[in-house]
């Protein structure tokens, strides 16, 4: 199997996947307070495009496989796209990175479509704090979520 290394040297075996540019949350850090121009559906690649390029990459000796965005959970149909990633020969760990707020919901989902770990953005515990940052309330959904 060839087997990818970045420009010293080292082996690659990880690779990133962002889903969407969306998000339901607004944080600074991320949205400008004018807003940001959304990529139009046919700019943004299919699921069936991403097992593909996710599949070449597992060839090449990646294993582990992270989902990003915006947030993820916001695109439809990511959770039949995780159950195809998660049985692609060779991956053998499926991560996602959530902002939180929708996970109570779609934690057990993801557990079940073999998703082995799971990175929360959480910024703050203290209420204002958050609703400052992400613009919204949200809090004690992404604790709940956690939890």
């Amino acid at each position: 199997m060839a087997e990818l290394y970045d420009g010293i040297g080292r082996c690659i075996h990880y690779l990133r996947v962002a889903v969407t540019d969306r998000c339901n949350l607004r944080c600074q850090y991320c949205m400008p307070p004018d807003g940001v121009e959304w990529l139009a559906h046919s700019d943004i690649l299919r699921y069936e495009e991403l097992v593909r390029i996710i599949g070449a990459f597992a060839r090449l000796g990646v294993d582990k496989v992270r989902i990003t965005g915006g947030e993820p959970l916001v695109r439809k149909g990511l959770l039949p796209f995780l159950r195809q990633v998660t049985a692609i020969p060779g991956i053998k760990e499926v991560g996602l990175t959530t902002n939180g707020s929708m996970l109570e919901e779609y934690a057990p989902l993801l557990k079940q479509a073999g998703v082995g770990r799971i990175n929360v953005s959480l910024d703050t515990l203290q209420r204002q704090q958050f609703i400052k940052l992400t613009g919204q309330d949200k809090l004690d959904q992404v604790l709940s979520g956690i939890k």
